[in-house]
């Protein structure tokens, strides 16, 4: 075996091994999974609401939804039920990612987005921010978190149909939520509790067609974040072009017009 066929042996092995390390908490796992999948969604807010008859109607995942005057938000799964309620799932490993103006500025650009111009805002649907998160970011030592707004004076619910959640990954306790927090975290299919997740998960870690999807998908990743460190190594301006190509194992070619895009060539 020549040496190029090693590295690229130890390429596809090293792809094969961070899959079958991933769970729903890694972005590209969870994107995959859920993709076109709306039964697993579906699952995780009957669980999350405590609601059997809830029904998902459209799943979309990495949706964007734009800010023309200022940022955008990228939503890990953006979900409609039969009741045209919304929803905005996101999957958080870090902690800085699940800040609660996080979830006030993803609950205002849903409302923004939901309603056309000249529309009553009485049209405005019922929101869900949910955020889950793999530490207990709110620190309260609670399986998970609702929060709402409430007229302060009296302490009754301010009742304007805007809801977040926090859903503590730290519980893994033997309830339905403390069972599907296992499932999230959990790497190996045979080891979830739930079916509908572990079926798809199983699928892209053990099935070799959704093997090779995943690996095509991580291929991408992993030549991202070489072009990622490529762009910091030009920018440090020690390291010449030529070395950077061989050091990440990148075509020559596209060092250069990394370079050139920089302006350092």
């Amino acid at each position: 075996m020549t040496n190029e066929q090693n590295s690229r042996e130890e390429k596809r092995q090293f792809i094969l091994n961070r899959i079958q390390e991933m769970c729903y908490f890694d972005d590209e796992f969870l994107t995959k999974c859920l993709e076109e999948y709306p039964i697993g969604i579906e699952l995780m807010l009957r669980i999350i609401m405590n609601d059997n008859t809830l029904v998902v109607k459209e799943v979309q995942v990495q949706s964007v939804i734009k800010n023309l005057q200022g940022r955008s938000i990228r939503m890990d799964v953006k979900t409609i039920d039969l009741e045209k309620k919304q929803y905005d799932v996101e999957m958080q490993k870090a902690d800085s990612g699940a800040k609660p103006k996080r979830a006030r500025y993803n609950s205002s650009l849903m409302d923004a987005n939901a309603i056309l111009p000249g529309d009553a805002t009485e049209l405005l649907p019922e929101t869900y921010v949910i955020f889950i998160t793999e530490n207990d970011v709110l620190e309260g030592n609670l399986p998970i978190y609702h929060i709402d707004r409430t007229i302060k004076e009296n302490g009754k619910l301010f009742d304007d149909k805007a809801h977040i959640i926090y859903v503590n990954g730290e519980v893994k306790d033997d309830t339905p939520l403390g069972r599907l927090m296992q499932d999230l975290s959990c790497t190996d299919p045979d080891e979830m509790n739930y079916k509908e997740l572990a079926d798809r998960a199983r699928y892209f870690k053990k099935d070799k067609e959704g093997r090779q999807i995943m690996s095509k998908i991580m291929d991408e990743i992993i030549n991202y974040e070489k072009i990622e460190v490529a762009e910091r190594m030009l920018n440090d301006g020690e390291i010449s072009v030529d070395k950077i190509a061989k050091y990440l194992e990148l075509p020559v070619e596209v060092v250069k017009e990394l370079a050139d895009n920089l302006q350092l060539v």
